[in-house]
């Protein structure tokens, strides 16, 4: 035990060391940046460093809007198209467009300083206007955040939080909002020339950028760029309100801020934006390119937690878990010696436990379809996420690479319906069933097609607001496609080798009378078992949860993966092990209806997953309208859904190998 728990506990340190390594092993190269005549041009490095913008999400909405939504400043016509969009990146409502704003690659040369991007006039007069400017006030009262991209980079707005720590965040607020009563939200301290005014609105219309470059890479590139070149390693943004004069831009700090009654606007009122902003070079040797994503990922809110205190957790769920395993297999080999050295029958009458059901331990259960269903497409889902985290270990689904984690796993569950299909066709064959095509048929759609019905409710819903989330309809296509074209055909091959097999046999005969379950003690009862199933194995995901959930709702980066594979691993063993424990006691209790039973026991965890979303949801959200809440709990509910069924495949495989194993070491006759 001590000897296992070294191992496990130094392959966790292993795999959180490599993860700088492998972040970057998936081809992604370095862009060489320098300055360059326009008569003078090089293939080996560039000089114009573009800016792509992403969806703008919020704290206070579910709902996430690309940037042409709210109205800002369009690009160019010869703005540099952006990168190709992977299906991860659609199915997550990643929209990266082009943007408005040019920064050039010239350190040694006079910084950009205030330039202009564009005008936005609207006009009291004009309802389109109205609604636009509309728009842009709900933006900055929901405190939606904007999401630029440089060189793959996210841009980043950092502050300091305590003295000598700095906090970075990936994006940045689009204004702020006082409201009536002269509340200002958290994004308004961002601007020190704020005045803050009762039901006004700033929109930061300024944005100072500062790219941050090394350039101790050149020495291979000769003596003619060695001393003007070099790679962004990051790049922060300040945002700024500024009401520039009517004759020009001006972005000192000495102007007023930008904004925007809170009243609407009639009549011939108008209100005229103008966009700037201004570039600032640093050039540091501190930092190397391979591990620029370092300072945004040390940095990330809440992510500071005490490895100690994870580590100590760990500790405690493999000490809980050996123990467990040691007093279940001591009990277990004391029971099968005592059984084993009867030899005569009244003897057999006078014991009493798991023994004695075991003319019905193997009897099969009710709706064994279902049973047998839930079982194939939980493994489906198994398969799926250890072959993602084995491949997000590896670096290959990176934050760098963005939208990989969810094609990953869309490819991945498409190319596993085999393992689904063999194992609901074995089961049910164990049961007796005979209708093979409805089984198959059911193991093929039925859980799929609940999240995909649930996916399309909730995306009809964003289709009405605009959002950017809402998959467009050759997406949905491409995965009915993918989910008849690839993974149904896939579930057949798999359950058509799946009865082909050989029936498996049990070691023990079922009788023709069913046997009389006795009263069960409060204890034993089938509720409380499954109530208090998944205590154990939640304990060893929740730290992790605040990460994950994190990642979704707050568009932080989630970039643990070599603890999440160990806190996987964990889960792994404790809904096994906490499974066959109480599936014990009921069998020693004489209550043989353990099919279920020992799905749902390890499946109930998805209960305690739901009330910590729910938790999230109250604590670290500020959501209010129905929408953005009837958005929030339909995604809940597909991860949950598939938690259900992955875990309750967990406990019901143990539990089925457990029984298998007992009864086939007893002597019977």
């Amino acid at each position: 035990m001590g000897h296992n728990l070294g191992i496990a506990v130094f392959l966790c340190f292993l795999i959180q060391s490599e993860i700088a390594l492998s972040f970057y092993l998936p081809g992604l190269a370095p862009v060489n940046y320098c300055e360059l005549e326009k008569n003078d041009p090089d293939e080996r490095c560039k000089n114009n460093i573009p800016v792509f913008v992403n969806r703008l999400t919020s704290l206070e909405s579910v709902i996430p809007y690309d940037y042409s939504y709210f109205d800002f400043c369009e690009p160019k016509t010869d703005a540099l198209p952006p990168p190709v969009e992977n299906l991860g990146q659609v199915v997550f409502g990643q929209r990266i467009q082009s943007s408005p704003y040019e920064i050039i690659f010239e350190p040694t040369k006079q910084p950009q300083k205030c330039a202009k991007v564009c005008d936005r006039h609207y006009s009291g007069s004009s309802d389109q206007d109205k609604s636009k400017l509309a728009n842009l006030k709900r933006a900055i009262f929901l405190d939606y955040q904007h999401h630029f991209i440089v060189d793959n980079m996210p841009v980043t707005l950092c502050y300091m939080t305590d003295p000598g720590e700095q906090s970075c965040n990936n994006g940045f607020p689009v204004g702020c909002y006082v409201d009536v009563q002269n509340r200002a939200k958290p994004s308004c301290y961002l601007g020190a020339n704020l005045v803050q005014e009762r039901d006004v609105y700033y929109v930061y219309n300024h944005l100072d950028f500062n790219v941050t470059y090394h350039s101790g890479v050149n020495e291979a590139w000769g003596n003619t760029f060695q001393e003007k070149g070099g790679r962004i390693i990051r790049v922060h943004v300040t945002p700024r309100s500024i009401q520039h004069p009517a004759d020009g831009v001006r972005c000192d700090g000495q102007l007023l801020p930008m904004k925007i009654s809170g009243k609407e606007l009639n009549g011939k009122a108008t209100v005229n934006i103008q966009y700037t902003y201004s570039v600032i070079f640093h050039e540091t040797h501190d930092f190397k390119w391979s591990s620029r994503w370092d300072y945004l990922l040390d940095s990330m809110p809440n992510s500071n937690i005490q490895w100690f205190s994870i580590l100590n957790s760990l500790v405690i769920v493999l000490f809980l878990s050996g123990m467990v395993a040691m007093i279940l297999l001591r009990t277990l080999h004391k029971d099968i010696a005592r059984y084993n050295q009867i030899e005569s029958g009244d003897d057999a009458q006078e014991e009493f436990g798991w023994k004695l059901v075991h003319g019905d331990v193997f009897r099969p259960p009710r709706h064994g379809m279902l049973l047998s269903v839930l079982v194939g497409s939980g493994t489906q889902v198994l398969c799926q996420l250890v072959a993602t985290l084995a491949f997000a270990c590896l670096g290959f689904l990176s934050p760098a690479n963005r939208g990989s984690l969810m094609t990953c796993g869309l490819v991945l569950w498409v190319c596993l319906g085999t393992p689904a299909g063999y194992v609901a066709a074995r089961i049910y064959k164990s049961f007796g069933g005979e209708k093979w095509a409805l089984n198959v048929i059911l193991t093929s759609t039925l859980c799929p097609g609940i999240v995909f019905g649930i996916t399309l409710l909730l995306n009809f819903v964003l289709w009405g607001y605009g959002s950017s989330a809402a998959l467009p309809f050759l997406t949905i296509l491409a995965l009915i496609g993918l989910w008849f074209g690839v993974s149904v055909p896939l579930t057949f091959v798999g359950a058509y080798f799946g009865f082909k097999k050989r029936l498996l046999e049990h070691p023990v005969r079922t009788n023709q009378i069913p046997r009389q379950i006795p009263t069960q003690s409060i204890y034993t009862r089938p509720w409380i078992c499954v109530l208090m199933g998944g205590i154990l194995p939640f304990g060893c995901i929740f730290v992790q949860l605040f990460f994950i959930l994190s990642s979704i709702w707050s568009s932080q980066m989630y970039y643990m993966f070599g603890f999440l594979f160990v806190v996987f691993a964990i889960l792994v063993i404790t809904c096994s092990e906490t499974t066959i424990l109480l599936c014990y006691f009921h069998l020693c209790a004489e209550d043989y209806h353990w099919w279920w039973r020992s799905f749902l026991t390890s499946g109930f965890t998805a209960f305690y997953l739901f009330c910590y979303c729910c938790h999230y949801f109250a604590t670290k959200l500020s959501i209010s309208d129905s929408t953005s809440i009837f958005l929030y709990f339909g995604y809940t509910a597909i991860m949950v859904f598939l938690f259900f069924i992955s875990t309750g495949t967990l406990g019901f495989l143990a539990c089925f190998w457990f029984v298998r194993k007992i009864y086939s070491v007893v002597k019977v006759d």
